[in-house]
């Protein structure tokens, strides 16, 4: 299992939405710049993530986005799976199974199930203030050195 460059910005732009969260929308193009992503892409990752609930957006100049909910109500597991669709490391494991002809005597099926378990369990373990918390503390070691 690899995780594309839209999952690992997904989680990239939603801390930076949790660290500037001041209660106003944070425009794309300011996020662009300090998470050196484009604003295009930003754009497509927005959209996936609108559509499932967990930002806010208002248009025009004043617009831009906002998580819709509190950091800790949101797993990076929750995130990933928005952008990257299922976890799962084969297909014929996890939420979009396809009927494999060979499912009953399949000798490595209960590894696969067992990776699988470990990745949704390690995903979803990790909230996004975590995630939030880890960024600040790395801001600060930064500022120390």
């Amino acid at each position: 299992m690899k995780i594309s460059t839209k999952g690992r910005y997904a989680l990239r732009l939603m801390i930076d939405l949790a660290q500037h969260d001041t209660g106003e929308y944070i425009r794309l193009k300011d996020i662009s710049k300090r998470q050196e992503i484009s604003v295009k892409y930003l754009e497509q990752i927005v959209s996936q993530l609108s559509k499932a609930g967990y930002l806010r957006s208002v248009r025009g100049p004043q617009g831009g986005y906002m998580l819709a909910r509190k950091p800790e109500e949101y797993t990076a597991g929750d995130i990933l799976r928005i952008t990257e669709g299922s976890l799962a490391p084969i297909e014929c494991i996890g939420d979009n199974t396809t009927n494999c002809s060979h499912e009953l005597q399949c000798t490595t099926l209960s590894f696969w199930k067992g990776l699988y378990k470990v990745i949704e369990e390690y995903v979803d373990s990790f909230t996004l203030e975590d995630l939030l918390q880890e960024a600040v503390a790395k801001e600060v070691l930064q500022f120390n050195i």
